[in-house]
């Protein structure tokens, strides 16, 4: 059997109407991706949230009329929102899961952090793989300010140390350490339901609950760490700024990210006058801060 697929990238926030409108146009299932990583957790009773930037994909009947559909979504009011970006292509002999599975590869990061779906084999069964899937309840680290945290992480030693994970989302970036050697991570977040993510994917990855410390900030007596990463966003990175410096022991060592590079200048003088603060590093619009703390 075979059916044929039509996948774009959206940027707007009426996803429903959208998944409406390509249903009433034939399609038998319509499922949004994530296209830049950005995690949103399990959602209340009642709320729907969806990612500002989404990759669409819609599976349709094969002898579906293509040209018919193409001329209906020119003439849509979607039409503007995703332009000429949209391509068809042909799924055989597989079903729909693995149309979607598809779409997701274990991923390297640095010389030894793999993320490695649950249907995936690991391509390095020797290297640290953590197990993550794609869906609601985290990102899948392609975004750069992921990608940049993971790779910062992969290159220090971590064997021993206190880490802390400020604003811990799915757990992802605590969960490297802990792999890595960490003898003892907090992991921190506002947000309850990134807590609950967090514990998930612990048990997800077999890793042992004694080693982590988590929960909201008012409920988690932080120590000086030998290391604090916060992959938030600038704005709360200027507001903490002294919490967080005060929470990283003299000689110890900054992560930041969550930024854009333009606004990677102003944060690093900030922090300068906490630690002495390394060139910034930047992978596509995004930045990270790293730096040792005086002494």
């Amino acid at each position: 059997m075979a059916w044929i697929q039509l996948k774009f990238d959206y940027k707007h926030s009426d996803a429903d109407t959208l998944s409406d409108h390509l249903m009433e146009l034939g399609a038998l299932a319509v499922t949004f991706l994530d296209a830049e990583d950005k995690p949103i957790l399990e959602p209340l009773p009642g709320e729907t949230p969806l990612w500002e930037h989404l990759i669409v994909l819609a599976l349709f009947n094969a002898d579906t009329d293509t040209q018919q559909i193409d001329t209906l979504l020119q003439h849509s009011d979607f039409y503007q929102y995703f332009g000429d970006s949209y391509e068809w292509e042909i799924i055989r002999d597989q079903d729909w899961e693995r149309s979607w599975m598809d779409n997701f590869k274990p991923m390297q990061f640095g010389d030894k952090v793999w993320i490695v779906p649950s249907w995936c084999e690991a391509p390095e069964p020797d290297a640290v793989n953590i197990r993550l899937d794609p869906g609601l309840a985290f990102g899948t680290g392609t975004h750069p300010t992921t990608s940049l945290c993971l790779q910062w992480l992969d290159s220090a030693e971590l064997t021993g140390k206190t880490i802390i994970d400020y604003g811990c989302g799915s757990g992802i970036l605590a969960i490297a350490a802990l792999l890595l050697g960490a003898e003892k991570v907090y992991a921190v977040d506002i947000d309850p339901q990134a807590i609950e993510a967090t514990k998930q994917n612990l048990e997800r990855n077999e890793i042992n609950s004694e080693r982590l410390v988590l929960g909201l900030p008012e409920h988690v007596d932080l120590p000086q760490a030998d290391i604090l990463v916060a992959n938030i966003l600038a704005e709360p990175l200027r507001q903490l700024a002294e919490s967080i410096a005060n929470a990283v022991q003299p000689d110890g060592n900054l992560v930041l990210s969550g930024l854009l590079e333009s606004q990677a200048q102003e944060l690093k003088t900030l922090y300068s006058q906490w630690f002495d603060m390394d060139p910034v590093a930047t992978e596509e619009d995004w930045a990270r801060l790293s730096g040792k703390k005086h002494s």
